[in-house]
């Protein structure tokens, strides 16, 4: 099979996904082989590519945002039959035995495996998953289309859910790439007014087109306080440029995995009960219960499709901005 590979991390200038011939890896156990027809770009694979998340498997295939049909099951898989099409996200497995597991926060599993970092991902013709941990997807979606869904989509619903906003409030949106541009479909589906916070004239335009109430860059203050913001651009000022806009007892939540240094800011910002949480990963719950109200509202995603063969200059894009929505690979 074809499969992009990365050997070891370096800029995404250098080219460093390298196109190579695998053998096809054969599921065993409750594992399903999946025949990949599309994978989203994310920022987390920017990370993986770039060593901003240590490498923990080398060669690695990228990518966690794979849409496919199961084309074989191991042995013990009973979940999907041939033929079904799936969704492979970040979460590749946990243990369900630990603290974190058995009281539903499996998203904090110490020995978790997270898919295109730990084993390998989408970026690939092939690629095999535990049936558990995979998705059946909506049918009123295409591939291209529901990619996005499966990370981008999934880590911005689950940040809206512990941002604690509410329906009739006022959120704030910092970075406005391919999680926003889906949170704010589910925001306004729940009657919240959305603020967009983003330096691109680009992604300012599409948060306006979605549905916000105002958009403008990081350093400008919105027309009143509000009562939540979620932060999906890896930049730490954008913390404390995040706590300037809120009310009292509102938080600030955090929905990347990676994050430059958050600098010192006066205690004031935090006062009087604001909150700075970080969004770990996400629960198998949290992917059923976004993509079940991703098809009741539906969710409209913007993509720009690359094939396979282009997925450094996917990558490209991304680092650079020049992505309006979410980049997918056609595989």
């Amino acid at each position: 099979m074809r499969a992009c590979i990365l050997e070891a991390p370096a800029p995404v200038e250098s080219k460093p996904l390298r196109m190579v011939e695998l053998a096809t890896p054969t599921p065993s156990g409750k594992q399903v082989l999946v025949r990949v027809q599309a994978c989203g770009v994310c920022r987390t694979d920017l990370h993986v590519v770039e060593g901003e998340l240590p490498p923990r498997k080398a060669p690695v295939v990228p990518g966690h945002q794979a849409v496919g049909i199961v084309d074989a099951c191991g042995p013990l898989a009973t979940r999907f039959r041939p033929g079904t099409r799936v969704g492979i996200p970040w979460l590749y497995q946990t243990c369900g035995v630990c603290e974190y597991c058995r009281a539903g926060r499996e998203n904090l599993c110490e020995r978790a495996s997270f898919t295109g970092w730990m084993v390998d991902g989408g970026y690939a013709e092939y690629a095999i998953a535990p049936e558990d941990f995979v998705y059946e997807l909506p049918e009123s979606f295409g591939n291209l289309h529901v990619a996005p869904l499966l990370c981008a989509g999934i880590i911005g619903f689950r940040t809206l859910r512990l941002s604690g906003i509410e329906p009739g409030g006022r959120l704030g949106m910092y970075g406005f790439g391919a999680a926003a541009h889906v949170a704010i479909q589910v925001a306004r589906h729940w009657n919240v007014e959305v603020y967009a916070f983003t330096r691109d004239e680009r992604h300012r335009r599409l948060a306006l087109d979605l549905g916000a109430a105002w958009a403008g860059g990081a350093n400008e203050s919105p027309p009143g306080k509000l009562d939540a913001a979620l932060i999906f651009a890896p930049a730490g000022e954008l913390v404390v440029a995040g706590l300037r806009t809120l009310k009292r007892g509102a938080t600030v939540a955090v929905g990347g995995i990676h994050m430059s240094p958050i600098p010192s800011f006066p205690y004031d910002l935090l006062y009087h009960e604001r909150v700075i949480r970080s969004v770990a990963n996400n629960t198998r719950r949290d992917g059923e219960d976004f993509l079940r109200i991703a098809a009741e509202i539906p969710i409209r995603t913007e993509v720009r499709e690359f094939p396979l063969a282009e997925a450094n200059e996917a990558l490209y894009a991304l680092k650079n901005d020049a992505i309006r929505g979410a980049a997918v690979l056609r595989v």
